[in-house]
């Protein structure tokens, strides 16, 4: 392992523009800040009985301000504008800029070229973060899992407040300080506990924490009744743990044990876990994922000239006929067309090739879970192509896998000292 020098001309308090240099505690809270900022601005917020009743337009104007405000901070954490060279974030780039392009027209209303403009800002608050990734302390991966835990908390806080309040929407277990659906709390929870297990299962962290932390994020998912979060957090783990097979024998008696209780609870506790599964709905309802395969159809067969079926229309709200898309390829395909579908295409595909290159380990195992978990939800929910938790988890994902120690770049003339 080649050891990074820090310059004597260097500051500790600069040290972040050095890659794999040690960052101090100030700056280290600067940075947690910053990407709090832009997990916050990632929260839905949606009219929903809460313990305080949080106007809708002081609950947007908070999440939404957030990236106003991660922009500024992220200016003074990173003063020299420097960015590392990397084709995850260049990606997103060409997409927010088609988005922005499509959105200027407003055929969708104002509110496109809002959310436009939020994408493009989103990246480049992404962007300068961009020389924390790769470093072997996992960084960026620790802030995501703070957040986690945080919002986590917030779940757990308002059921003990409100229990009562947890059946308010079908009996699924939701946010009641902010008002968060049942799925995002399950995103969240299936993330959070499938990212513990694997670094609990690569050695790279310690029993108590990790069953603590792992053991009450499977607890909400499973009370927040949501099948798709559930099903790829065990695909996403299944996968991280096959890239851990070969070297950790603690992996490979984890794998064999899990299958045994899998099936022997399957079959003891079928009803249970088929009454779980189906939510009280008919055979005709899942089957039809709950009337999104008839939105799906419309939206395929939606007339739309040639150029809008390449770049889309601008960003939505994700609807469609005033339903929602909850299909993260067919919104794209809405918002920004096949050019959309094949960038987010390309990103999923850059990262699985990435990791295909790097070294067994704890990194590469939590990115594998992140980018098999958002493929798979992916199919039911909505988030590849624009500002969301999604975009956020292979963030950390493509941090995870970038080499470390490559230089960075100068974002603006005259950056040397």
């Amino acid at each position: 392992m080649t050891a990074v020098a820090i310059p004597p001309d260097v500051r500790v308090a600069d040290s972040v523009e050095v890659p794999g240099a040690p960052i101090d505690a100030r700056r280290r809270r600067l940075g947690l800040a910053v990407w709090a900022l832009l997990f916050a601005n990632g929260l839905a917020f949606i009219e929903i009985p809460t313990i305080v009743t949080i106007p809708s337009a002081v609950g947007k104007l908070l999440t939404q301000g957030a990236l106003a405000l991660a922009a500024v901070l992220v200016l003074v954490f990173n003063r020299r504008r420097l960015v590392r060279p990397n084709l995850f974030v260049a990606l997103f780039t060409v997409l927010a800029a088609s988005s922005l392009m499509m959105s200027v027209r407003l055929a969708t209303g104002p509110g496109s070229l809002f959310r436009a403009g939020r994408f493009c800002g989103f990246i480049a608050v992404l962007w300068l973060l961009t020389p924390l990734w790769g470093r072997r302390d996992r960084l960026i991966l620790r802030w995501h899992m703070t957040c986690l835990i945080v919002v986590l908390s917030t779940v757990v806080i308002g059921f003990f407040v409100k229990p009562g309040g947890r059946a308010a929407i079908d009996g699924r277990l939701y946010g009641q300080l902010w008002p968060i659906p049942p799925t995002q709390v399950a995103h969240y929870a299936a993330v959070l506990a499938g990212i513990t297990f694997v670094l609990l299962l690569s050695g790279a962290m310690r029993a108590r924490p990790a069953w603590c932390i792992g053991g009450t994020a499977i607890v909400i998912l499973i009370m927040t009744h949501t099948r798709t979060a559930l099903i790829a957090m065990l695909v996403g783990l299944a996968c991280a743990m096959i890239t851990l097979l070969t070297s950790r024998r603690r992996v490979r008696q984890t794998l064999v044990g899990s299958i045994i209780v899998l099936v022997l609870a399957g079959t003891v506790f079928a009803p249970q876990v088929s009454s779980w599964f189906h939510r009280g709905e008919s055979a005709q309802q899942v089957g039809g994922l709950n009337g999104r395969t008839q939105v799906w159809h419309d939206l395929i067969h939606e007339p739309r000239s040639g150029f809008n079926e390449i770049f889309g229309i601008g960003l939505t709200n994700k609807s469609f006929g005033g339903l929602s898309i909850d299909n993260s390829w067919l919104a794209t395909f809405q918002d920004q067309g096949l050019f959309g579908v094949v960038i987010c295409a390309a990103v999923l595909i850059t990262l699985l090739m990435l990791a295909a290159t790097r070294p067994r380990g704890p990194c590469l195992a939590v990115a594998i879970f992140l980018i098999v978990y958002c493929m798979v939800a992916s199919w039911t929910e909505v988030g590849l192509g624009d500002v969301s938790p999604y975009v956020l988890d292979l963030a950390v994902a493509a941090s995870l896998l970038a080499v470390p120690g490559d230089g960075v770049l100068a974002a603006r003339a005259g950056s040397k000292r």
